[in-house]
């Protein structure tokens, strides 16, 4: 039997976030998980590795644009198993380096299966055989998620796939249909598009990305038009049928096309959360009706013992906010008073342009009836936007009108994920519009499109005109 303050479930960015913290702060620490070392599906098989394709796919996006330029480069020659080898030496060289700091911070790591015995111990399913019993203060739940694929969708052959199918690259299709308009969906779209396969895009609803704000998705979707065949919008897969030549796909709704055939399918409809934990009802947890953990601001679950974070407990299933419940939940258990309670989660699509948001939106905004001023700095009239050849991006500020307060940010163009941070910062620091326009910004450079912004707020930016806002 091992004794620790604190076991965490999960070897994630959220679990291992909190590991380290609560080793930092003089816990003893246990963490659990399957994997050799931490890294969870975000480093093993979701945002590093697809961040390595998409990072290729832009080197191979740019060479082709470059002829614009009057620099012709040779068509591109896809090494995939050596393309495959670069990706998997990003992890490796990322789970290695968790590994070691696992060892610096003398947290103890069993590489097996969880199951609760009680509110105060643990039974472990250890990898190399055998089991371990772990009894706990307490712990934390960081169990993650896994791709939800409906039954409908479901067909037993390789060349349907799910996300992490694909980020294998098992090979370069000459058509794929990609089933869902997400940012899993389009991401990995994106990367199959620049090594040569010829992308169908398939969602539901009546655009890209639901949930983000329509101008932002608007520009990334004239350029999804130009890389990808086609994109099938308020359609959805009635069924898939495996055949000799590939994968037989019916549709409903607004494709002209009711039936198609591809050579490989991914589905990517969204995630699900990892909370059948084998033993969690034997204690006081509970899981609401989306599967999700139910906690407080704390992180704690109904078992006073038990806390849980990231994507377990419910959106946005983002790595950075699993990271930092993480941290709140080491905090509380070392006893200080701490909660979560972000106003501004950034998301990031990592597509070409890159799409970014935080805070409220403007959809949020319209839908709670909120009364706030849009202010808008097209790249067209960015010097660095212009340089780069890349003038189809936006910057928009979310305004309260009365105390010109920044309520959101949102972004979209190249590198809408960088530049995203001050967005994030201005938000939780309660910064005014006034702040970003006596804030200097370098020039020439992308991030002056939010001091722009601001200045747009107030009739006085330098490169674009808008008459002065009434306040009446």
């Amino acid at each position: 039997m091992i004794s620790t303050q604190l076991v965490v479930v999960g070897g994630g960015p959220g679990g291992y976030a909190a590991g380290f913290l609560a080793a930092d702060l003089g816990l003893g620490v246990v963490i659990v998980d399957p994997e050799a070392n931490p890294g969870g599906v975000c480093v093993y098989r979701g945002c590093i590795p697809s961040k390595a394709l998409l990072h290729v796919a832009k080197v191979i996006d740019e060479s082709r644009h470059a002829a614009a330029w009057g620099v012709q480069f040779g068509q591109p020659a896809i090494d995939l198993a050596k393309l495959r080898d670069f990706k998997n030496n990003v992890v490796a060289r990322l789970t290695n380096g968790t590994g070691q700091l696992v060892k610096h911070r003398k947290v103890k790591y069993l590489q097996g299966y969880a199951e609760i015995v009680d509110a105060h111990t643990l039974r472990v399913k250890l990898k190399a055989g055998g089991t371990e019993d772990v009894q706990f203060e307490h712990a934390i739940l960081a169990t993650g998620s896994v791709p939800a694929i409906p039954p409908t969708l479901k067909l037993d052959d390789p060349r349907v796939m799910d996300s992490t199918g694909a980020l294998d690259l098992p090979d370069i299709p000459a058509s794929l249909l990609v089933v869902g308009g997400g940012y899993i969906g389009l991401e990995l779209g994106t990367v199959y598009a620049t090594l040569g396969s010829a992308v169908t895009v398939v969602e539901m609803t009546p655009g890209l990305l639901p949930g983000a704000d329509r101008d932002l998705v608007d520009v990334l979707a004239k350029r999804v038009a130009q890389t990808m065949k086609s994109v099938l919008l308020e359609t959805r897969v009635v069924s898939l049928k495996a055949e000799a030549k590939g994968i037989r796909v019916a549709f409903d709704g607004k494709a002209d096309a009711k039936e198609q055939l591809f050579d490989r399918v991914l589905v990517s409809v969204g995630r699900r959360p990892n909370s059948a934990i084998p033993g969690l009802d034997r204690t006081e947890v509970q899981v609401d009706q989306r599967g999700f953990i139910q906690v407080d601001e704390q992180r704690r679950t109904h078992e006073p013992s038990i806390f849980a974070i990231g994507d377990v407990v419910g959106e946005p299933m983002l790595a950075h906010k699993a990271s930092h419940e993480g941290r709140v939940a080491a905090e509380v258990i070392a006893g200080e008073n701490v909660a979560f309670t972000p106003r501004a989660i950034p998301a990031v699509v990592f597509t070409d342009p890159e799409v970014a948001w935080c805070g409220l939106t403007e959809a949020q905004a319209a839908r709670e009836n909120r009364n706030v001023v849009i202010s808008k700095f097209p790249w067209a009239a960015s010097g660095r936007a212009i340089t780069l050849d890349r003038t189809d991006g936006l910057t928009k500020l979310v305004v309260d009108p009365e105390s010109e307060q920044l309520l959101g940010v949102g972004l979209v163009g190249p590198g809408a994920g960088e530049l995203i941070a001050e967005g994030v910062l201005a938000v939780e620091m309660g910064a005014t519009a006034t702040d970003l326009t006596l804030s200097i910004h370098p020039h020439p450079t992308l991030t002056e499109t939010v001091m722009e912004s601001a200045e747009v707020f107030f009739g006085q930016a330098t490169h674009v005109y808008r008459p002065k806002r009434s306040k009446n």
